[in-house]
Parts: C-alpha cells; structure tokens; sequence
C-alpha cells in the first residue's frame, strides 16, 4: 500500500484550501477551479478537497495503491471479508485516470482503493447510473467519478 486517501467535499473550496494549506504547512500539489489535492509524506496521505455546492465533509477514505497487482490483493481480501464491491476500470475522477474497487464497511463509510494510471486535464464524469454499494457490478470504459453536486457521498 502507497497512501492512506480521505477526500474532503467543500463548500467553499478557495476557503478549505486556505485551512489546510495553513494545518500542513505546504500547498497544494495539485490545485484546479474545483479541486486541491496534497500528496503528503508526514504522513503519509493522499488528501483531497473536491467542490461540493450541497454537503461538506468527508465524502470517502481509501488507499491509494503502488500497482495493479496491489490492487488485485485489496480487492480479494474485500471479497473475502463478504463485502460487495464495485470495479472501475480506467475511470477518469479527480483529474487522473485509475482503476478502482469501492465498497461501504458494514457502518455505510465508503471505501475506495485505487491505483492510478496517470493525469487527465479535466475533473472527469459522474458514474451513471448510479450504482448501489450493495451489488456487485463491473463498469467498463473512461466513466466513473464520485458525485460532487448530489449528496457528498461515493458513488456505492
């Protein structure tokens, strides 16, 4: 495993990136219109912020892996641990192209785990349709982002 991954929906984003640019002390690594992100090595986590217009707050966690094959191994051990999940193959979110299993604990936190594959100059494109974290579902092709402007929570 590379990172530990929390994305932040926020309200007013220019306001967000001020905080945490002031609580880690650097900026960020990547700052768009409708994102900031920080890749921080103490410690060491992916974090984002992510322009919400309805709900602020934690949208999900995850972990950002080092290769496929790392992926491979989160993805067997969610499914052996009984959760259902949801395959993303080269999705297109925050900016980046990745592939991604997620999934929701048995507490209805969602869980992304993801490898990324490398950078795309937009945002990227909401999964449609909607896909529930109770069923288990392979999405194929550059789709699949987590919903900004609905309800701040993953797209399970």
């Amino acid at each position: 495993m590379k990172r530990f991954h929390v994305n932040v929906a926020a309200s007013d984003l220019q306001r967000s990136v001020t905080f945490y640019t002031t609580l880690f002390g650097t900026a960020p690594t990547v700052q768009k219109a409708d994102y900031a992100k920080w890749m921080l090595d103490g410690p060491r986590i992916n974090f984002s912020l992510s322009e919400s217009k309805h709900n602020g707050g934690v949208n999900h966690v995850g972990l950002q892996m080092d290769s496929v094959e790392d992926l491979a191994m989160i993805q067997e051990r969610l499914q052996m641990a009984g959760q259902n999940t949801v395959e993303q193959a080269n999705a297109e979110c925050c900016y980046a192209r990745s592939s991604k299993t997620w999934v929701r604990d048995p507490d209805d936190v969602a869980w992304e785990a993801f490898v990324t594959h490398g950078d795309i100059t937009h945002y990227g494109a909401d999964l449609e349709p909607e896909v529930s974290g109770r069923q288990t579902a392979e999405i194929a092709g550059p789709a699949g982002c987590c919903k900004r402007d609905t309800d701040a929570r993953c797209c399970i």
